[in-house]
């Protein structure tokens, strides 16, 4: 495969999570973030799911939920919507979550 061939990929397996991040600023309210994010991760899903993305979401998810309370808990970094457990946005962990199964597929795309 040709490196703009991979690069390409990479950067479609990319368009969700920059959509995501790109409605950070968009939409003010976290339920309705949240929902638009899960939208676009079924979306997304629905488009192409490969072995495995399930876990990788999965503990992507559990894995930054944790990472970030505990980060935030240090007061090194703090968020101004903290509408999950009172310290961090409710869509961040899914933000994160994607991204472990963006990185994933990029990884696997660079090894082909």
């Amino acid at each position: 495969m040709l490196i703009k061939d991979k690069i390409l990929q990479i950067f479609l397996s990319s368009v969700p999570v920059i959509a995501m991040v790109a409605l950070i600023p968009a939409i003010a309210n976290d339920y309705a973030l949240t929902a638009a994010y899960l939208l676009i991760i079924a979306a997304a899903f629905a488009v192409k799911y490969e072995r495995k993305d399930g876990l990788f979401f999965a503990a992507g998810f559990i894995i930054m939920l944790f990472s970030e309370y505990f980060f935030i808990s240090t007061g090194v970094e703090t968020f101004a919507r903290n509408s999950l457990f009172g310290v961090m946005p409710l869509w961040l962990p899914l933000l994160w979550a994607y991204a472990f199964v963006a990185m994933r597929r990029g990884i696997f795309i660079l090894d082909k």
